[in-house]
């Protein structure tokens, strides 16, 4: 069997200009990066009232055997295009902390994957690279700010912004800067996040234009004085230098499938730490070109679901008109108590009970007023009995479900799932928000506690009872609310799987990310920077003397 990046290299990608024409957009709006990818400079205003129809792609929570959500994604768009509706991609670009670490790519698999691979999954057009250095540069700004007579009266030991890396490094959680005397800067204590959870991302994500982006990053708060007074960028008069640095990355990149469906894929916060949703500006270009554009959220409905509906929907303009809840058989299974040795055979049992875990996000997402399709992302072990189990479970939740072979046939094997998401988007759909805008905070985490993860409720640690405070006080309570937490449970806790509903979410500590727009409530044990596994994908990836890449995935 091919590997991944072998069927993407026997690919016979077209010259991204012709991707382009095919899109719809003019010549002086492509801004090529060699032969196969482009940015997209837009020259003409967002015209919501022409947007086509937007089909959001989301999934149980993920397990080690894997769910296939961009895969499906891209598959889906494929089956689309093929049955001749005017289809485009919006999805995030990967980060190298999960290419050289664990989880994988974000560019899909087999016959169903976006191209070139290795360039997306790697330097792609130097976006990570141009948000890792702006955030860099503001950090040293700010640290040559108290070094230099500290003219704000920033506390050394209330600086919250954070340097970042797109690389899993543990080493870099928790550390010293300023040592080696008086010309090397102030001692103080600091850590790194990786870039994926940097509020520069989220910017960038959430920006609809190089106006809003000056704008999101002069709000960034970047400490507080020794009175609690906090000092944003705007004060330290740094913003316009900062967004210089992200001239170029804030423009979408434009790219194909294998099946040459135009694809546009920009920003890559992670879910589980930020918004998890690609850039406004991406998904809005695609509503504005095609007929249909089929878009992603990052690992589950608990996560980036909830949030692309309540962060980035009222920003977009625009709500989904389908939500499809990607499921493997694969994973239910594992949801339903199996070990990941023991998922090539069939067990009915073990799948029934973890079919709960499907139905969990099933409710979540039907809440909100849109149709809902399933997607069962389909594994060759997988039987009949075990494929049927699902769809049944699903009628009885008044969904349809599809089984899939998108890895194996790429759009020709998600023809029924394409036509059923097709006749979804026809269905009247009443979006309601999870949350009032102008809810409380507390209220607002109750509500994505209580509704979407199924749970009892939200207990606050001492530190964040006393964050909350501040928070309310300085009039910033009423903000959207990001909940970080782990991917793998609608819990808090990795290992409870399935759809336990006797939990509480323990809050930790609140972070408030004025640029971004909203407050991140950080839940359980989930980290900022993640570590490498034992055995990182990065052994597996050579290259050779005439510079084919290999063993990437």
């Amino acid at each position: 069997m091919q590997s991944d990046i072998e069927i993407a290299q026997a690919a016979h990608p077209w010259p991204i200009t012709k991707v382009a024409e095919a899109a719809g957009f003019q010549p002086e709006e492509v801004l090529p990066y060699g032969r196969q990818k482009a940015k997209i400079e837009r020259t003409t205003p967002v015209q919501p009232d022409h947007f086509g129809k937007l089909v959001l792609v989301t999934s149980i929570n993920p397990t080690p055997a894997g769910e296939g959500k961009s895969t499906v994604a891209v598959g889906l768009a494929d089956a689309m295009q093929q049955a001749g509706h005017r289809t485009m991609l919006a999805l995030r670009e990967p980060s190298l902390g999960p290419v050289m670490g664990l989880k994988g790519g974000a560019t899909g698999g087999g016959y169903s994957q976006v191209i070139p691979m290795e360039d997306i999954n790697l330097h792609f057009t130097g976006d990570f690279h141009a948000l890792t250095v702006a955030q860099n540069t503001l950090v040293a700004l700010v640290d040559n700010s108290i070094y230099q007579g500290n003219p704000f009266h920033l506390d050394p030991r209330q600086v919250v912004i954070k340097r970042v890396l797109d690389v899993n490094d543990r080493s870099l959680r928790h550390l010293v800067t300023g040592l080696g005397g008086r010309t090397s800067g102030v001692p103080q204590e600091g850590s790194f996040e990786i870039t994926a959870a940097s509020e520069m991302m989220a910017i960038l994500t959430l920006a609809t234009d190089l106006s809003d982006l000056k704008r999101r990053i002069n709000r960034i708060v970047v400490g507080y004085t020794y009175d609690q007074t906090p000092v944003t960028v705007a004060e330290l008069g740094v913003g316009g230098a900062i967004a210089t640095l992200l001239k170029d990355a804030i423009l979408p990149n434009l790219v194909q499938t294998i099946a040459h469906t135009p694809a546009l894929i920009h920003g890559g916060p992670f879910a589980n730490i930020a918004q998890g949703t690609n850039s406004i500006q991406a998904t809005q270009l695609a509503l504005q070109q095609a007929d249909y554009t089929v878009t992603e959220a990052g690992f589950g409905a608990d996560l980036g679901g909830e949030k692309f509906l309540d962060v980035k929907t009222p920003l977009l303009g625009k709500h989904p008109d389908a939500i499809v809840v990607v499921a493997t058989v694969r994973a239910l299974k594992m949801h339903g108590g199996l070990a990941k040795d023991q998922l090539d055979h069939e067990d009915l049992a073990a799948l029934q009970r973890g079919l709960a875990n499907l139905g969990r996000h099933v409710h979540s997402m039907k809440r909100y007023g849109v149709p809902v399709v399933v997607a069962v992302n389909r594994f060759t072990n997988d039987t009949d009995a075990e494929l049927q189990l699902v769809v049944d479970y699903a009628r009885q939740l008044e969904v349809p479900a599809y089984p899939a072979d998108v890895w194996g046939h790429g759009g020709a094997g998600a023809q029924a799932l394409a036509a059923g998401v097709v006749a979804a988007t026809e269905q009247p759909a009443a979006f309601t928000p999870l949350y009032a805008p102008d809810a409380d905070l507390l209220t607002k985490l109750k509500r994505i506690v209580t509704e979407i993860y199924g749970g009892q409720g939200v207990e606050l640690a001492p530190k964040a009872v006393k964050q909350l405070h501040q928070l309310t006080d300085r009039g910033w309570d009423r903000l959207p609310v990001i909940v970080a937490k782990t991917q793998y449970s609608v819990t808090d806790d990795a290992k409870r799987l399935g759809a336990p509903t006797d939990f509480k979410i323990h809050i930790r500590e609140f972070v408030p990310k004025l640029g971004a727009g909203f407050i991140v409530a950080m839940a359980g044990n989930i980290l900022t920077m993640p570590g490498l596994p034992k055995h990182p994908a990065a052994e597996q990836i050579k290259i050779t003397d005439d510079g084919t890449i290999q063993g990437l995935f």
